[in-house]
């Protein structure tokens, strides 16, 4: 517990002999959209009933940690909601006078989403939603991204091969638009990072319980004979990101090679295996309040509402668009249990951290890696960079 408070505590003390402590009480808001989806194809991969909600639980507990020296109040409230009445819960939200709102929904739900809130002048934070054009010429000067983009996530994975010097990929991509998106990113990243792209396939998905014995049973044997014949490759990339297939590639690809990206070694923002930079603490008071292990999901809302607490500490405000500017702002940095301080760019919204590479049991690396190098930040190395971005909405 040392680990955290020895910091809050210094925070305290830096905004309290900078100007005094100002009372401020702090709602926020966690508003996660739920689709229907198939079962996950394990059932360690059952969604939990307060997935996000549970970090935003942890959250409060640390902000009320600082704000105890402070005279601030931090409260979270949690909305689920099917597609059909997101817009509908916000406006609920939104008319308590809430204008800190966490959301976790796909990209265009989330569009729509940011978009109302800004009409009331309300900030919304990303928790899920991956896609490039939320950082790019769809950005929204009301909308952070906590949730890496599926172009970091990519540039994760790539940097550690071609560091391994597995440079020759063999691409296999689901066919719905999110598997589609995502394929693309590793296209971008392999370029990007000089690998090469020698064979591409498209896994069709036909629908079906993948769970069922019929399903999986079908899946498990068509993959050998679909990645049959493939051109001599260092390792397997797979872009599924509806996790249809890319769980059965392991031991049932036809040649002997890792499997990387949606399966075998995946980027995540945090899982319970993680340990390092002072993580286990994290991982015991996650575990002792909910009783289970943390999701990346629960991990994205926690440092969600950890920038809010963050920035009420040091730019003793409450005014969502105030936060917002100091967030961005060349002062802001944050301790996310990944080895370094996170921080925003300030061009596009979009937080800087690292991503962990896990094989299921325990982080196998850290990107970026070693020597990959930039003028800014090493971070921004992962995902769209600054003369990338047609982002406008923070000039």
């Amino acid at each position: 517990m040392r680990y955290v408070l020895m910091p809050l505590l210094a925070a305290c003390l830096a905004v309290l002999g900078a100007s005094g402590a100002l009372a401020l009480d702090v709602r926020a808001a966690v508003l996660r959209v739920d689709y229907e989806t198939l079962l996950p194809i394990s059932r360690y991969d059952l969604r939990a009933e307060d997935l996000g909600f549970a970090g935003a639980m942890l959250a409060d507990e640390d902000n009320g940690t600082t704000g105890r020296f402070l005279g601030h109040t931090y409260e979270t409230i949690h909305r689920a909601t099917a597609p059909e009445g997101a817009d509908a819960a916000l406006d609920e939200i939104l008319a308590e006078g809430i204008t800190l709102v966490v959301v976790l929904a796909r990209d265009a739900d989330l569009l729509r989403l940011a978009d109302r809130a800004a009409e009331e002048g309300a900030l919304v934070l990303n928790a899920s939603a991956p896609g490039l054009a939320l950082r790019d010429d769809q950005c929204r000067g009301n909308l952070l991204h906590i949730a890496p983009s599926n172009g970091m996530m990519a540039d994760a994975v790539a940097q550690f091969a071609v560091w391994k010097q597995w440079k020759r990929w063999f691409l296999v991509a689901g066919s719905n638009p999110a598997d589609v998106e995502l394929a693309e990113a590793y296209r971008k990243a392999a370029r990007k990072f000089g690998a090469r792209i020698i064979d591409e396939r498209t896994f069709e998905d036909t629908g079906g319980a993948r769970r069922t014995d019929s399903g999986h049973v079908l899946v498990q044997r068509q993959l050998p004979v679909f990645t049959q014949g493939a051109e001599g490759h260092d390792l397997l990339i797979a872009a599924d990101a509806t996790d249809y297939f890319a769980r059965y590639l392991g031991y049932h690809h036809w040649s002997p090679r890792p499997v990387m990206g949606s399966a075998g070694l995946w980027p995540t923002t945090f899982h319970a295996a993680h340990e390092a930079w002072g993580a286990t603490q994290f991982q015991t008071r996650f575990e002792a309040l909910t009783g289970r292990h943390v999701k990346p999901e629960d991990y994205n809302v926690w440092l969600a509402l950890r920038v809010v607490g963050e920035a009420v500490t040091r730019a003793s405000t409450v005014d969502a668009m105030g936060l917002r500017d100091y967030a961005l702002s060349d002062d802001f940095e944050l301790a996310a249990f990944k080895g370094q301080k996170v921080t925003f760019r300030n061009w596009n919204g979009q937080l800087r951290q690292p991503i962990l590479l896990y094989d299921g049991m325990i982080t196998v690396s850290v990107s970026p890696q070693d020597g990959f190098l930039h003028r800014v930040s090493p971070l921004d190395t992962l995902g769209l960079d600054r003369p990338e971005s047609a982002c406008s909405a923070f000039n």
